[in-house]
Formats: structure tokens, sequence, C-alpha cells
């Protein structure tokens, strides 16, 4: 009898525990994308709060991954290894101040770094010279990654900085190209910044491109528009 009633107890444990397990899985499912973007904000946040030029000077030396071919659409599961152990290199920030943008920039287009915030695109880019295009996912709610670029103008200011410099694009270009438009990627002789991102459902990139206007020594006052604190 004693048996009969430990056999149960065991049966109804094991039970429970299939009941909260798929429970628990429910409800990643239904919020999936919630979880998700949450978890891409605070790896926007920690990158940006925890940024230092000792940090970018060490990334700087670096390898990042630049196979355009590798990139995958950002998904759950890429998103949840990123917030638990993430490769990503940090390099500096980007903002658009006028439409909230305000994004760590990584080295290369690693999962890892297209799940925190702008991927570099080519091996020898420098700011301040020539292209310097950087790639990031558009997420459906805004405010993500490289989402705000949907709503960019002409005339805007793109802000870009190594914590040594700080680099100010003016936007001049706005347009929707096929996904093969490569030479946006290509260096240029005059000094601009070319940023891209999926538009028409992945379809087409939205690229965006600045021309330099300014750049100044980086200081306590010109940093803020980073939102880095």
């Amino acid at each position: 009898m004693a048996e009969q009633k430990k056999k149960r107890d065991v049966k109804t444990i094991v039970m429970r525990v299939i009941a909260v397990i798929l429970l628990l899985v429910g409800l990643a499912l239904i919020f999936n994308k919630q979880i998700r973007n949450h978890l891409i904000t605070q790896n926007q946040t920690q990158a940006m709060t925890s940024l230092t030029r000792k940090e970018i000077e060490k990334n700087q030396k670096k390898k990042g991954m630049f196979n355009f071919s590798k990139v995958k659409e950002v998904d759950f599961g890429q998103v949840a290894k990123s917030r638990t152990k993430n490769g990503a290199h940090v390099i500096g920030a980007l903002a658009i101040p006028d439409v909230n943008m305000h994004l760590p920039i990584l080295l290369g287009m690693s999962d890892d770094a297209m799940a925190t915030g702008g991927g570099t695109m080519r091996p020898d880019q420098k700011m301040g010279k020539g292209n310097y295009p950087l790639a990031g996912h558009y997420m459906t709610s805004k405010g993500i990654l490289f989402s705000p670029l949907e709503d960019t103008k002409k005339g805007q200011l793109v802000y870009l900085t190594n914590l040594k410099k700080v680099f100010v694009y003016k936007i001049y270009m706005k347009k929707v190209v096929n996904p093969y438009a490569v030479y946006l990627v290509n260096n240029t002789k005059k000094p601009i910044v070319t940023l891209i991102t999926c538009a028409d459902g992945g379809t087409n990139r939205w690229a965006v491109r600045g021309k330099l206007i300014k750049t100044e020594k980086a200081t306590a006052d010109n940093i803020k528009v980073f939102n880095l604190k």
C-alpha cells in the first residue's frame, strides 16, 4: 500500500513538472518577439554603457566576420545565445538623434554583432575616411537596432565616435535598393557614412548616406549625443 502511494506521488510530481515545462514553453512561444526584443535592447544598453577607449583600441585589433552570405535573420535562439556569451567586439557608437537611434558599432557582421548594433562591412574601413558602411537588422518593433533608419530624412545628422573623435555627417541620400547593390560598400574618395538595413519585408534594402561635415575631439559634452551612460 505504501509502495503504491509512493508511486502515485512520484507520478504526480512528474506530471506537475511536465505541466510547468509545457506552460513555460507556451509562454515563450507566445511572447517570443517581446522577449527577443527585450534581450536585444539589453545587448545594446550593455555595449553602450561599458564602452571605453581602451576596449575600442583592443577590439580594433581583432578579426571580424565580413561574409555577407553568412548573415542570418535575427531569431530568439541567436539573441539568447548572445546574452549568455556575447562575442561581439564594440569599436564605437552611432547616433541619429532625430529618430532616437543610439547604437554600438561592432567589428564585422557576426551573429553576436548583428544582435547588438550596427556591424562594419569592410575590414579596412575607418571613421572619417572614405566610405564607412554599417549594416543592421530591421526589426518590426520601432526603436530597435536599425529600424529607425526608415524614418530618417535628408538633412538630418548622423554622429559616429571612437571616443577619441566625434564625426558628424549630414544625410544627403535615402533610397530603397535591391540586395545586390554591393557598390554601397565600396570605398570612396570623399568621407561618407553608409547605413543599410532591410526594406519591404526583406526583399529590398534601405540605404542612407551622409557626408562628413565636421570632425571634433571627443569631449564630455559632445559625446552626450550618444547616450552612453
